[in-house]
This record gives C-alpha cells, sequence and structure tokens, in this order.
C-alpha cells in the first residue's frame, strides 16, 4: 500500500479520535474506550488489518506509557499531592502486594489456573492506569488528599508492576525474598536516577539560553526519556525515574513551563490514541467469548475482593504510622476509583512476547485481561461522580489550577484558580472586599447566568457564581484557606475558629 494512503489513514484516525475525546468528555467514558473501539473496527475482523506482533506491542506499548507518566508527572502540582505522598506510596507497594495476592488466590481455586497464572494475572491487573486516572478524576471536585492520593499511586504504582510482572514471564523461579530485592534494587535506581536528572534538567533549562521558545518543551521531554532510558539500562525502573523527573520538572521554576506542559499533554494525547488503536488491533474478537465469564469472575473479584482489600491494608499501615487516617467514605471511593486502562492490556503483552510462558496461556490472559478493562470501564468511569456524591467526598467549592498561556503570570509567579460556589456554601452574600483575601490576590473576574464581569468590592457572591482569581504562590495557600473556611462557616469564620484547613 502506498505511504501516502498510510499517512490518510493516520491522520483519519487521529482526527476521529480527537473528535471522539468530546464525545467521551461529555458522556463521562474514559477516551481509552473510543480509542480501542476504532483499532478493533480496523482490525482483522473489521476491516481486515492483521496485527498479532506482541513484542512490538510491548515496545511500543511500553514508550507510549513512559510518555504518558511524564506527562502526568509534569502536570500534577506538588503543593495538591505532597500531603498524599505516602498513603500513595503504601498504595503503590504494599496495596499492590495484597491485590495481586487477592486476585490470584480466587482465581487459582475457582478458575482452576495453575498459581504462576494466576500470580501472572493478579500482577497485570494490580496497576491503576495513569491515562485514564488523570482524564476522569482532574474533572471531578474532590478533597486534595484524595485526588492527590489516587494521582500519585497511579504514577507510582506502574513501576513495581511492571517488575514484578517481568519476573512472572520468565522461565526461572525467583524465591519471594530474591523477588523483593529485586523489585526493592529496581524502585531505588529508578527513583535515583529522576531525582538526578529532574533537578539536572531545571537547572541545564535556566542556564542554557536556546535560540528558540519551542526548543524549551521539546528538550524537557527528552530529558524525561533520558531519566527513562538511563534508568533501565542501569537495571532500575524507567517508569519511576520518568515520573520522578518529570514530576520535579513540572513543578519548578523553569523557562517556559507552561508551554512545556501544553506540549507534553498533546504528545500524551497522540501516545494514547496510538496506544489504545494499536491495542484494538492486537485484539481477536473471535477469540473474546471464551474469555467473557472468567473474565467477568476475575474482574468481579478485583473490584469487589482485591481493591477494597489493598486499601484497607493500606489505610491500616498509614494509620498505624501515624502519617494519615482515611475515613471509610475515603477508603470506598479510593476503592471504586482504581481505574484500569491501556496499563493491564500493555503488561499482558509481556508474557505473550516471553517464550516462557505457553501461546495458549498468554493469550487467554490477555483476552481476559481485554475484557476486564473495557467491561469495567464502561462500569466505573461514568459512575464515579455519583459515586463521589453519594459518599460525600466531592467538594463543589475546592480551588483548581487553570493553566494559562500567559507570560505575565509566569514572570510574576503567579497562579490563576478557579472557584465554583456550591448550593451549601455560606460565600452566598458575601461582598468581595468582605473576604479579606491578602494583597497579593484579587477577584478578578465571575461567571453568573452565562455572564461574565469584573466585580467591584461591594459585588455580593452568588450561589453557582464561578470566581477566578489570581494569587501569587507565596500566598496562594492562604488565599484556598480563606476561601474555604468562609465556605464553612461564613464572613464572621474567624470568631468561630476555622481557619479552612
Amino acid at each position: 500500500m502506498d505511504w501516502n494512503i498510510w499517512l490518510l489513514l493516520g491522520a483519519l484516525i487521529v482526527m476521529a479520535a480527537i473528535v471522539a475525546v468530546r464525545v467521551a468528555h461529555w458522556s463521562g467514558l474514559p477516551s481509552l474506550l473510543i480509542f480501542l473501539g476504532f483499532g478493533l473496527v480496523i482490525g482483522e475482523s473489521g476491516l481486515g488489518f492483521q496485527f498479532d506482533d506482541a513484542e512490538l506491542a510491548q515496545q511500543l506499548g511500553l514508550i507510549a506509557l513512559a510518555i504518558i507518566l511524564a506527562e502526568g508527572g509534569l502536570t500534577t502540582t506538588w503543593s495538591q499531592v505532597k500531603g498524599s505522598i505516602p498513603t500513595a506510596l503504601v498504595l503503590a507497594t504494599a496495596g499492590v502486594g495484597v491485590s495481586i495476592a487477592a486476585v490470584a488466590a480466587p482465581v487459582h481455586f475457582l478458575l482452576g489456573a495453575d498459581w504462576r497464572t494466576s500470580l501472572l494475572l493478579g500482577a497485570i491487573l494490580a496497576s491503576t492506569d495513569a491515562a485514564a486516572v488523570f482524564s476522569v478524576l482532574r474533572r471531578l471536585p474532590l478533597p486534595r488528599r484524595l485526588s492527590g492520593t489516587l494521582e500519585a499511586e497511579s504514577g507510582f504504582n506502574d513501576a513495581p508492576v511492571v517488575i514484578a510482572v517481568m519476573l512472572l514471564s520468565t522461565s526461572a523461579s525467583p524465591s519471594l525474598w530474591g523477588a523483593l530485592g529485586e523489585v526493592v534494587f529496581e524502585l531505588a535506581v529508578g527513583a535515583g536516577i529522576g531525582l538526578v536528572v529532574g533537578p539536572f534538567g531545571v537547572y541545564a533549562l535556566r542556564h542554557v539560553a536556546l535560540p528558540a521558545s519551542g526548543l524549551y518543551p521539546i528538550a524537557v521531554l527528552a530529558l524525561a526519556f533520558v531519566a527513562y532510558a538511563g534508568a533501565v539500562q542501569l537495571h532500575g525502573s524507567g517508569f519511576l525515574a520518568v515520573y520522578l523527573a518529570a514530576l520535579v520538572m513540572g513543578n519548578s521554576r523553569m523557562p517556559h513551563r507552561a508551554a512545556s506542559r501544553g506540549f507534553a499533554e498533546g504528545v500524551a494525547w497522540l501516545a494514547q490514541i496510538g496506544l489504545f488503536v494499536m491495542l484494538g488491533l492486537l485484539a481477536s474478537p473471535s477469540e473474546m467469548p471464551s474469555a467473557i465469564v472468567p473474565g467477568l469472575v476475575a474482574g468481579l473479584i478485583l473490584v469487589a475482593v482485591a481493591r477494597p482489600l489493598s486499601i484497607t491494608v493500606s489505610a491500616l499501615l498509614v494509620r498505624l504510622a501515624g502519617v494519615d487516617r482515611l475515613d471509610w467514605r475515603e477508603q470506598a471511593f479510593l476503592s471504586w476509583a482504581g481505574l484500569r486502562g491501556a496499563v493491564p492490556i500493555v503488561l499482558a503483552t509481556i508474557p505473550w512476547a516471553a517464550t516462557s510462558v505457553d501461546d495458549a496461556t498468554a493469550r487467554f490472559v490477555f483476552n481476559e485481561v481485554f475484557v476486564i478493562v473495557v467491561v469495567y470501564t464502561l462500569l466505573q468511569g461514568p459512575t464515579l461522580p455519583w459515586v463521589a456524591r453519594v459518599l460525600g467526598v466531592s467538594v463543589l467549592d475546592e480551588a483548581r489550577d487553570l493553566e494559562v498561556e500567559s507570560a505575565p503570570l509566569e514572570e510574576l509567579k503567579a497562579d490563576l484558580l478557579q472557584i465554583r460556589v456550591p448550593q451549601t456554601s455560606r460565600l452566598h452574600g458575601v461582598e468581595i472586599f468582605e473576604l479579606r483575601l491578602p494583597s497579593d490576590a484579587q477577584v478578578t473576574l465571575i461567571v453568573r447566568d452565562g455572564r461574565t464581569f469584573v466585580p467591584s468590592d461591594s459585588t455580593r457572591i452568588r450561589t453557582d457564581d464561578q470566581l477566578l482569581v489570581v494569587a501569587t504562590a507565596a500566598c496562594r495557600e492562604v488565599v484556598e484557606q480563606r476561601l474555604r473556611a468562609i465556605s464553612r462557616r461564613g464572613k464572621l469564620a474567624g470568631w468561630f475558629g476555622e481557619r479552612g484547613t
């Protein structure tokens, strides 16, 4: 086929996927399902395109996941996740171990799979998907520590899970302590590489005057892959390295940071589209019927037993350590919000590409994982806002970051925040001057009933208003605490001892 035809086909798929993103955003569905559908349509059971190279799919999939993790690190706000890091680390380590065991045992005894296959399936399903979590949860008005925990967990847990799947896919059978030692070593190397490349990259970008602003985003993404490839070469975790390096760079005052984030987001979307379409091509719909019942059973075990148990054990560990305390509502939401996506499907290509795993077993595991991801993403993704409201963990008046391509804001080290006033908020009726915000913060715009206007000091805030607040980085936390305090107790919040913390 002529290369121009391939180029036309690829461009049409990307354009259709971009339109699909809007549909997914409107419906609440993770866009991965639509992208997978594109792959199935043009695959062997649709237009007839044949693709069954599991090894190539694995390599391309791992690179795409590295790009997605780099974007996740660059766009994650450290101030919003730093308090959740201990809990996220426990979820990404001990929680992953509990999840693997909680899936493997029932699969072995209920479905009759051997222990190696059961553990392999448990490991593949143990990781939450960064792309699905970032795309769905960043639209939900959640408290900082919940959203921060989920984001950090999805960024951290890919690393130990990939190591576990690699170990289980080899012909050798390492002892438990040998496997744990390998995991610790690879995580330590990956963390070390990421925490070296990140600060070095920030320093270099600050002191090297590049001739064009468009080179900075390219340099940032290249540095992220220096961390990834460097860690892999040293037998460390490339995923942990790329995420930490990107997290450091994305939260440092480096030149053209907003442009770098926007570029990384665009490249990550392209990686997601290509990844999911490729995985849809790799799937064989004719083989899926035999995997539906076992897949649904394994998925039910994952959602109803393994994920809640891993959250409960992790919450107990962080409580005993005195670093955090999650109540039952937060634990229930974390259990339901453990979205799976491309990561498990990509991981399922690892045993398929390995010569030590029987081909029929590897394909069966791949098909089971594919069914689980599709069915339970359809179930969990659209229901997350409803679950958050039922459990009472959503906070409509929580300030959210707005990315703005504006040089003055970057030069002033300022942030643009958006606050929506919910029905129960006591911000209703408060005049702008009564907010008593710091001198370095200002309510610059109000959106009310579809109309936008610049408020005066005597403008009264109303329910359902959206406030746009510009605040310097130094006073941002004070601004958020003041707005939360007034929202809870009114303009005399200070007299009631409410500080908004």
